[in-house]
């Protein structure tokens, strides 16, 4: 299976995807500028070089674009390849990817509605988030520690991103503070 990817221009920075015959496989949010975003998506992806994106990627990247922009993107339906990933994380990403526009759960909740219980299963659908290849796409922002607790986000900016991300669907963790400039 062959990977490529595409680098391209956002309202928070340059942004990357990467795909395969099967869909996308990896979307990297920005690093400080186009450069290392680049070199950390051909390293998380394992991508043969950049392409011009196929229609249905140059599609999902206009969602991206609109999306970070502030538009409401209904991602649910992206053709997403998560052919290298374990059985576990396939299924509780296409759980998460339920989880609509606007909304969040919590990790634990999460775990539930896998039918896991106890304070480890909590613990590993943390880690699965960690580990999401394709954010925004597969939404792991919307998901929150307990007691509506922001909880971790490992992409570039960590919470701080996250928060910026609920921002835009309407979702304020901090009282309601007024949006930032780019998000």
């Amino acid at each position: 299976m062959t990977i490529h990817h595409h680098v391209f221009d956002t309202a928070i920075g340059p942004c990357g995807v990467a795909w395969s015959d099967g869909g996308l496989c990896a979307v990297q949010l920005p690093e400080r500028d186009a450069a290392a975003t680049e070199r950390r998506l051909v390293a998380k992806s394992g991508s043969a070089g950049a392409l011009a994106p196929p229609p249905a990627i140059a599609n999902l990247i206009g969602g991206i674009v609109r999306y970070l922009a502030g538009e409401r993107v209904d991602f649910s339906s992206a053709p997403v390849d998560l052919s290298g990933i374990d059985e576990f994380r396939r299924e509780l990403y296409g759980a998460l990817r339920e989880v609509p526009f606007g909304r969040t759960t919590t990790y634990g909740g999460l775990a539930q509605r896998l039918g896991l219980e106890g304070p480890e299963a909590a613990r590993d659908v943390g880690a699965a988030m960690g580990r999401n290849p394709v954010p925004i796409v597969i939404p792991c922002h919307r998901v929150l520690a307990a007691g509506g607790k922001l909880g971790g986000f490992s992409a570039p900016g960590g919470t701080v991103t996250k928060q910026k991300l609920l921002a835009l669907e309407g979702v304020h963790l901090d009282g309601g503070a007024p949006r930032l400039p780019g998000f």
